[in-house]
């Protein structure tokens, strides 16, 4: 079983920046991909970025030069940078895990979800 643990969300100013983070346990991290969604308040959950094992990443369209997700497999974590955040970016944010090799932004393809993690940008 993978259990995942996000951390580092809040409340931020308009323009700020947020590192979020996940931790898995339970699984061997480094064969699997990562992925970030996220899910306003009366809208469906939505893609964020994610990566495979080998580092191939690929983030949506809205977060594109604001956001970044890494990995630190020493460290068996993932992140998301979020730079210049905007309203619209308030959400909660799910760290999702894949057994699948190569990177997805199908929420079907996910496996384990964590339970989120809100952040909120005040305008």
């Amino acid at each position: 079983q993978v259990q995942l643990v996000e951390s580092g969300g809040g409340l931020v100013q308009a323009g700020g920046s947020l590192r979020l983070s996940c931790a898995p346990s339970g699984r061997t991290f480094s064969l699997a991909t990562m992925g970030w969604f996220r899910q306003a308040p009366g809208k469906e959950r939505e893609f964020v970025a994610t990566m495979d094992w080998s580092g191939s990443s690929y983030t949506a369209i809205s977060v594109r030069g604001r956001y970044t997700i890494s990995r630190d497999n020493a460290k068996n974590t993932v992140y998301l940078q979020m730079n210049s955040l905007k309203p619209e970016d308030t959400a909660v944010y799910y760290c999702a895990a894949s057994l699948s090799s190569t990177w997805s932004r199908s929420l079907d393809d996910y496996n384990y979800w964590g339970q989120g993690t809100q952040v909120t940008v005040s305008s």
